[in-house]
């Protein structure tokens, strides 16, 4: 156990710590390392989750899990009161001293099903998701029903609004979220030890994305820049490293995808170990509308990888205008393009970017720090109990 992980002041009672996530591999891929630094400090961590492929890897590390039958992204009412009367059953029977919901979803269902029971609640935004991001009429509906219900939970005094970059703090002010009642912690860290910087491979000039295939990641943009660096005589190899999201009404459609694959665009599908992306790639490409700290960044960064990034809340807490990445306004194929261009002629312009964004990733998103960052918020959270308060 490390200096950072010390463990709580009262042994003889072990508080109880309930995570609340959509999926599985949600969990695992974006807050297993907050889950540990929890479980090191002596808390007995619960997973309420959807199951799909990553149980096994979720009890593997200790920690109990409670399968949800949980469609995300239902709008159904009937549905979502199902889900809501499940969680809250869960609650009474698990007695969580403190229950962590991550994301806009588990937040407001979560909150609902903890409505009179004694929990302190922590309702991470992990960004602001398709309400708040897309378009379409049907997001700005939903964004609105969203908001209302936010503005009337997030404010409970037994609880505290988790955001991961400035903006998003912003964003729960102006729900009126009292000042104190908001934290705000970058992610939940990047191994740096397990990542570490990796040399340039052969071959062409290469670009990797890493993420689900939505539209609001900016999936469509990229494909558009790279016809037109292949138009201009100036191609590169684009890898796309994730899957599409059916429950995410902002997933590209299965025939598009098939259509990006004969055009020559490398499709990878999930990849087991990120750091084979970085191992075959230069460049780090995320042209999303809105993150709220993302992983695939911090883990490029961590790999010493140079970034494209639109210059949106939470891409542009990790990529650093001229330190570590060139930015670009959000749905602008030109920009992208000019981008990748500039950076894949620009050897030494990568090789400086790599070293300074692992520098980043060292000093301020490793797992050493945000672990000490989420225990103390769990140790302040009102309510929580005295054994956690160290």
């Amino acid at each position: 156990m490390n200096e950072n992980s010390a463990p709580l002041e009262n042994p003889s009672r072990k508080p109880v710590l309930a995570y609340l996530v959509t999926e599985d591999w949600y969990f695992v891929s974006h807050r297993l390392p907050m889950a540990r630094a929890a479980k090191q400090a002596g808390f007995d961590v619960h997973v309420l989750t959807n199951v799909g492929r990553h149980g096994a890897a979720i009890e593997a590390e200790g920690f109990t899990l409670h399968p949800l039958a949980w469609r995300r992204g239902t709008l159904n009412p009937l549905a979502v009161a199902q889900v809501i009367m499940t969680v809250r059953r869960l609650y009474r029977s698990i007695g969580p001293d403190i229950v962590h919901h991550v994301g806009v979803q588990p937040s407001v269902i979560g909150s609902l099903a903890a409505l009179g029971l004694p929990p302190a609640r922590i309702n991470a935004m992990a960004g602001l998701g398709f309400a708040f991001t897309s378009r379409t009429l049907k997001a700005r509906a939903v964004g609105t029903v969203l908001s209302a219900m936010l503005r009337l939970l997030l404010r409970s005094r037994r609880s505290i609004a988790l955001v991961q970059n400035p903006d998003d703090r912003a964003a729960m002010l102006a729900l009126g979220v009292p000042e104190e009642q908001i934290a705000l912690i970058p992610g939940s860290g990047v191994d740096v030890e397990r990542l570490v910087p990796l040399a340039e491979p052969e071959g062409p000039v290469t670009a990797a994305f890493v993420g689900r295939l939505l539209d609001d990641k900016g999936v469509r943009t990229l494909i558009a820049a790279e016809r037109l660096l292949r138009e201009r005589g100036r191609p590169i190899k684009l890898l796309l490293a994730g899957e599409a999201d059916p429950a995410n009404p902002a997933s590209i459609p299965p025939s598009e995808i098939a259509s990006w694959r004969a055009a020559g665009i490398g499709l990878l599908g999930q990849v087991a170990d990120i750091r084979d992306v970085w191992k075959a790639a230069h460049i780090a490409v995320l042209p999303s509308r809105r993150e709220g700290l993302p992983m695939s960044l911090l883990e490029a960064a961590a790999c010493g990888r140079a970034i494209v990034a639109t210059d949106v809340p939470g891409c542009r807490e990790i990529a650093r205008r001229g330190i570590n990445a060139l930015l670009v306004p959000p749905d602008d194929p030109q920009a992208l393009a000019d981008a990748l261009e500039q950076l894949a002629a620009a050897p030494g312009l990568r090789r400086r970017f790599a070293a300074a964004g692992r520098e980043l990733a060292e000093s301020e998103f490793s797992t050493a720090r945000i672990g000490r960052d989420i225990l103390a918020l769990y140790r302040r959270v009102p309510g929580a109990p005295s054994g956690s308060a160290g």
